[in-house]
């Protein structure tokens, strides 16, 4: 099992609509043949291929190759925790699904400009049809995620056993990483002049005017004139979402609205928002808006420039440190309480590869800097907030090299402790394979997925 701890929950791109276009072979067959059945619950083989590809793909960025049966078997034990997870009373509520759904959702619909025909076309299906398919495959993800937690909740390893670990792989099988780096970044978001500010207040009152007089609707307006690419076409509606999730303000305003009113114009870090109140259920609540985002000016944007010009000759001359003023100034929530420095979600390491910067021209800016270097303030554009200002540290850099413990701790400790969960997720598998019904087709005898290890 040495990629199930890599393999559990399903792979991202299969949640978000994976199910909804047929696989096809080499051949250009279809392929959907049921190769288990686990209770009520089934695994097909588009399931399997897609997951092996997509696994082969993460594979080739450095990640050990899988086998076919490795993928196999993290999907048998998926659909057996959904499984054990009904007898065991191990339940998610619609409120987590539907909150789940609307944010990956969002994000698809993003992904094609809010346009729903386009969407359609894609996929063959309308909105609402692929909408109903992710909420099937997140709950099924959701319940994983809680059985997953309880078998190994808690789990910690310490300094003795990633040595261990790290002495057991033999020398010539050591994984090697290709060169890494620190990097920083502190950004400025910049002001916009007050009287854009003022024509965007007024255009929102007069919507909720409008809607008040029966002029227009809310719908029609949020899809002529918001902002939100994730929920304009579905006429700013945003769906559930639990307290905490949505910027404070935009939450407040909406929790002291009554179902069907609207709001007065309301500022985030995102916007101004008109909001209306749609429906509160149990820790949940649904909203739609109407975003208008201010454009700063070339006026705004080099007001910002100046003001991270003179931030970086104050860290150039020891004034302040590079980390401090990121935690104190930058205006970017992903880096900042990081000390400025971009990490890595599955090590929260800030020794990264390069290419781990999603950002093209992130990644070319870094690599014509030298260590130590901190670049003028480089505009760039944030796909929400529009045009932002920032300036890069390129702490360090690391060579590419065997891993070893003092260079590489942190990447040993999460591998150890994945190693760790598998066997007791293998455990747990062996003696939770007893209770339910099972059935293999015979082409995945080989894999011996049931086989006690």
């Amino acid at each position: 099992m040495n990629f199930l701890n890599r393999l559990l929950p399903l792979v991202v791109s299969f949640l978000i609509l994976g199910q909804a276009q047929a696989q096809e072979t080499a051949g250009g067959q279809v392929v959907d043949k049921i190769v288990a059945k686990v209770d009520n619950n089934i695994v097909l083989e588009s399931e399997v291929q897609k997951n092996y590809m997509e696994a082969i793909a993460q594979a080739q960025q450095g990640m050990e190759a899988p086998t076919r049966c490795t993928i196999f078997e993290s999907l048998l034990i998926n659909k057996l925790m959904v499984a054990k997870a009904e007898i065991d009373s191990v339940v998610v509520t619609d409120a987590e699904v539907l909150v789940q759904a609307n944010n990956r959702f969002s994000m698809v619909m993003q992904q094609f400009g809010g346009d729903e025909a386009m969407l359609a076309e894609m996929y063959g299906k309308t909105a609402e049809q692929l909408k109903a398919e992710l909420e099937d495959v997140i709950r099924e993800q959701l319940i994983v995620e809680k059985m997953r937690k309880t078998i190994t909740d808690g789990m910690t390893v310490s300094p003795a056993e990633v040595r261990s670990f790290y002495y057991s792989i033999a020398k010539d099988s050591l994984p090697l990483f290709t060169s890494e780096a620190t990097v920083g970044q502190i950004v400025k978001k910049p002001e916009t002049n007050p009287g854009v500010r003022e024509q965007i207040l007024a255009q929102l009152l007069q919507f909720k005017q409008d809607i008040g007089t029966g002029k227009s609707t809310f719908a029609e307006l949020a899809k002529q004139h918001s902002e939100d690419p994730g929920s304009a076409a579905q006429g700013g509606d945003l769906g559930f979402f639990r307290r905490g999730e949505l910027a404070p303000e935009y939450e407040a305003t909406s929790l002291g609205l009554r179902p069907g009113e609207i709001s007065d114009p309301v500022e985030t870090q995102f916007g101004f928002h008109m909001i209306q109140l749609l429906e509160i259920k149990g820790s949940t609540f649904n909203t739609r808006h109407i975003l208008r985002i201010p454009k700063a000016s070339e006026a705004d944007i080099q007001k910002a420039e100046r003001y991270l010009d003179s931030l970086k000759k104050e860290i150039i001359a020891g004034t302040i440190e590079f980390s401090k003023a990121a935690k104190e100034y930058s205006e970017d929530r992903g880096t900042s309480d990081a000390g400025g420095f971009f990490t890595d979600p599955a090590s929260s390491s800030n020794r990264l590869s390069l290419r781990t910067l999603e950002d093209p021209v992130l990644y070319f800016t870094i690599d014509t800097m030298k260590v130590g270097d901190i670049t003028p303030p480089i505009r760039f554009e944030d796909p929400r907030e529009g045009t932002k200002v920032r300036i890069l540290f390129y702490k360090a850099r690391y060579p590419a090299h065997k891993a070893n413990l003092e260079d590489d701790y942190e990447k040993l400790k999460a591998a150890t402790l994945r190693r760790k969960e598998d066997e007791v997720l293998t455990k747990w598998f062996i003696t939770a394979k007893e209770d339910i019904f099972i059935d293999i087709d015979p082409a995945y005898d080989r894999c011996d997925a049931l086989k006690n290890k």
